[in-house]
């Protein structure tokens, strides 16, 4: 099974970001480039292992690839060279407050950018404290430091993917076992979970980064 970072689109968008971010210290560069090195690899993960399963199903040496055009959704949504570097650099020349947050304020942020979901299991009222849980999410995200503009638009992505995935995982339960149950709901509102998880977890490491930087 080949890496995703193999793929030439991956490679070519790595290069272009580590040549438009020469100007950043060579420390900080590198850790630029490793965090989008693992974000592609997991956002690929399971492409790749389904592609590796088609290919020895299909040819019996384990040859697999991804597909370019979905290579090309990752790293549209990932953003472009020019976007990361250019957030890199304002961070780096102090356009974005380098002081970090206080912990506590950051996973206040955090919490309630994953509580949505959990809140929407109370009866009656969950819904709307869902909606009001991920609004405070979105507006103290923005008024945050610790994180550049593009892992703010990431975050959002995350905090608001529910409004999407948990219909969608709703209408496919219910195919699949002949109707919605309050189980089937509760699993897809867990699956749901997923994204706005991930997205806490990454933002988190950010902030906490920044803070080592920062020597606090």
């Amino acid at each position: 099974m080949s890496s995703p970072l193999s793929h030439p689109l991956v490679r070519t968008f790595l290069s272009s970001v580590e040549r438009r971010t020469a100007a950043l210290p060579a420390a900080w560069r590198e850790e630029l480039l490793e965090d989008l090195r693992e974000e592609i690899a997991a956002a690929l993960a399971d492409d790749l292992a389904e592609a590796d399963d088609l290919g020895e199903g299909a040819a019996g040496d384990g040859d697999s690839t991804i597909g370019d055009e979905r290579v090309r959704q990752v790293l549209d949504w990932i953003g472009t060279p020019e976007e990361i570097a250019a957030d890199a650099l304002a961070e780096e020349s102090g356009s974005i407050p380098p002081e970090p947050e206080d912990p506590g304020a950051t996973w206040v942020t955090l919490g309630l950018a994953v509580l949505p979901v959990p809140l929407c299991l109370v009866p009656g009222v969950g819904i709307p404290l869902g909606l009001v849980a991920a609004l405070g999410a979105l507006v103290r995200l923005w008024r945050s430091a610790p994180w550049a503009r593009r892992e703010k638009r990431q975050a959002t992505l995350f905090v608001l993917s529910p409004l999407v995935t948990v219909p969608v995982l709703a209408v496919v339960l219910s195919v699949a076992f002949d109707g919605i149950s309050a189980p089937a709901f509760v699993a897809s509102l867990l699956m749901a979970l997923t994204l706005p998880v991930a997205g806490a977890i990454r933002l988190a490491r950010s902030a906490a980064r920044l803070r080592e930087r920062a020597g606090t």
